[in-house]
């Protein structure tokens, strides 16, 4: 039997009335794992921009290194875990075996996806056949 590794979901996206193509995958990411409506998401994030510098958006892409960011995941409730260091390479994989299970939120190269008991939440499968390294993840603290 075959483990289901992908799921399309935009978050709520659509049904919030939203078209097109856009770089929003920190604001579905957020709705999916944290169990909210995508427009509050987005609407959360895109106040985080106002207060941060910069021409990113909940739209267009946030900037997740800032410390405002991080304070807004923090006041979720979400917990980082780094996976990647300095000098050591990748060590864990956008796959089951390498994840942990439960709902987190994963930081990969330009991208933040959704993972739910391994399965990939998002618009498209990420995973680049599983060779794709985790930076780190959101997990509920």
């Amino acid at each position: 039997m075959t483990t289901k590794r992908f799921k399309y979901n935009d978050g709520g996206r659509a049904l919030a009335g939203f078209k097109g193509e856009a770089s929003d995958c920190v604001a579905r990411a957020v709705a999916i794992a944290g169990e909210i409506p995508y427009l509050q998401a987005y609407k959360m994030l895109a106040d985080i921009n106002n207060t941060t510098s910069g021409t990113c958006s909940a739209r267009e892409g946030i900037q997740t290194k800032s410390n405002t960011f991080k304070l807004f995941m923090a006041n979720l409730g979400w917990k980082w875990t780094p996976t990647m260091f300095i000098g050591q390479g990748c060590r864990v994989h956008l796959k089951k075996e390498e994840l942990p299970m439960g709902k987190i939120i994963c930081a990969v190269s330009k991208h933040y996806v959704a993972v739910i008991d391994g399965v990939i939440n998002d618009t498209y499968d990420p995973t680049r056949n599983g060779t794709r390294c985790v930076y780190g993840y959101w997990s509920k603290a």
